[in-house]
């Protein structure tokens, strides 16, 4: 399974995650490697959750990601 991942620098330095695909599920780490494989073992234990539960294992959409530019 392949799931994209949205990163964001942390105001105290380091970086977090989200999943986008998979709600609440996210990591952080002091640097982007860390972050990175921190976010890979969250989805992986987020899923075994999932099936745990008998819930529906997400599949990813397809999407876009971009910025806008607005004047204020």
């Amino acid at each position: 399974m392949e799931y994209s991942i949205i990163v964001y620098e942390a105001e105290e330095g380091g970086y977090w995650t989200k999943v986008p695909a998979l709600p609440g599920c996210g990591s952080q780490g002091e640097t982007l490697d860390e972050a990175i494989s921190n976010t890979r073992e969250a989805i992986e234990s987020h899923i075994i959750a999932l099936r745990e539960d008998g819930q529906e294992i997400p599949t990813e959409r397809a999407s876009m990601y971009g910025k806008i530019k607005v004047a204020v």
